[in-house]
C-alpha cells in the first residue's frame, strides 16, 4: 500500500508516522494449536470427524435462553437490570440532574460505573443482608468526580462524595466523544488520511472506529505542553484506535481535553 506518512509495519508493532500510523495484526491460522499436537502431546488427527455417542458426528449444540432475571438479587448476586436502574435513580434524583453536564454538554453528569458494595463481616452473617451499590459520575460542568453509595434495600443514599482533580478511567461514551473531537480537529488530518488509505473512504465520525480511552493527567505524568496544562484538573484522555474489522491507527500522541473540547499533541 502506498503510504503518505511513513512505513507500515506488519504484526503487533505500531508504525509511527508524522501524525498517526497504522499496524496490521495477524493471528496464525493454527492459533491455539501447539506444533500440530493435541493437549496431551499426541499428533492431532487432521480431517477426522469428532466422535458422537455412536461414533458419528456430535449432535448440534442447543442454545438455551438465559433464566429470567428477578427485580432483586440476593447475597452476592450481580446487580440486576432493575437494581442498576434504581441505584442510578437513587444516586442522582431527577431534580439535581440539571445542575451537572455530561461529556456532550447535555444535562446530567456522565455515568461511569455502578458496582455492588461488599458486605461488612456482620452483614455477611445475616439471612437477608442489605444490597448496596456504589455509583460514580463525572460532572463536566464543575470538573468533579461524584460517588454515591445507595442502599437498595431501604432505597436511601447512605453516603455522597465530590472530589476535584480525581480522574477515573474514562467510559466508552467519553472515548467515542474524544474520537469525534480528534477527527474534526486540524490535528486529526493524519488519522483521517490513514483511514482513507486503509479503506478508500472518508472518515467523518467515530462510528467506523473501535476506540478505548485512557486518562492523561498532565504534569503528573511529566512535562505537558501549555495547551495541556489543565489536564488532571480537566478531563483529558488519549486513545487506542482501531478500524472496526481492520487495522490499528496509532493515535496515542494526541491528547483530547474533554472539558475544554480541545486537541493537542505530545512530543
Amino acid at each position: 500500500m502506498h503510504r503518505h506518512l511513513g512505513k507500515i509495519v506488519a504484526g503487533a508493532a505500531l508504525a509511527l508516522t508524522g501524525t498517526a500510523a497504522m499496524a496490521a495484526i495477524t493471528l496464525p491460522s493454527d492459533a491455539g494449536a501447539a506444533d500440530g499436537r493435541g493437549s496431551a502431546g499426541r499428533p492431532a488427527a487432521l480431517g477426522a470427524p469428532a466422535p458422537g455417542r455412536d461414533g458419528g458426528p456430535p449432535p448440534p449444540g442447543i442454545v438455551e435462553k438465559a433464566a429470567a432475571q428477578g427485580e432483586r438479587g440476593t447475597g452476592r448476586d450481580p446487580l440486576t437490570d432493575d437494581e442498576l436502574r434504581r441505584a442510578q435513580d437513587l444516586a442522582l434524583p431527577r431534580a439535581l440532574r440539571g445542575a451537572a453536564a455530561d461529556v456532550t454538554g447535555r444535562p446530567g453528569p456522565e455515568r461511569l460505573t455502578t458496582d455492588l458494595v461488599e458486605l461488612t463481616p456482620a452483614e455477611a452473617q445475616l439471612a437477608d443482608p442489605p444490597r448496596r451499590a456504589r455509583v460514580s459520575f463525572y460532572d463536566y460542568r464543575s470538573d468533579s468526580y461524584l460517588t454515591r453509595t445507595v442502599n437498595l434495600t431501604t432505597s436511601t443514599v447512605e453516603s455522597a462524595d465530590t472530589q476535584h482533580g480525581v480522574q477515573p478511567p474514562p467510559g466508552h461514551d467519553e472515548a467515542v466523544e474524544a474520537a469525534r473531537l480528534l477527527i474534526a480537529a486540524p490535528l486529526g488530518a493524519g488519522l483521517r488520511q490513514d483511514y482513507r488509505d486503509a479503506t478508500g473512504h472518508d472518515l467523518t465520525g467515530p462510528d467506523p472506529l473501535s476506540v478505548t480511552g485512557f486518562v492523561y493527567r498532565g504534569r503528573a505524568e511529566g512535562a505537558a505542553p501549555g495547551a495541556l496544562a489543565e489536564c488532571g484538573e480537566h478531563r483529558c484522555v488519549r486513545l487506542f484506535t482501531k478500524i472496526k474489522n481492520g487495522r490499528w491507527i496509532d493515535t496515542r500522541r494526541f491528547v483530547i481535553d474533554l472539558s475544554a473540547r480541545t486537541v493537542a499533541r505530545l512530543g
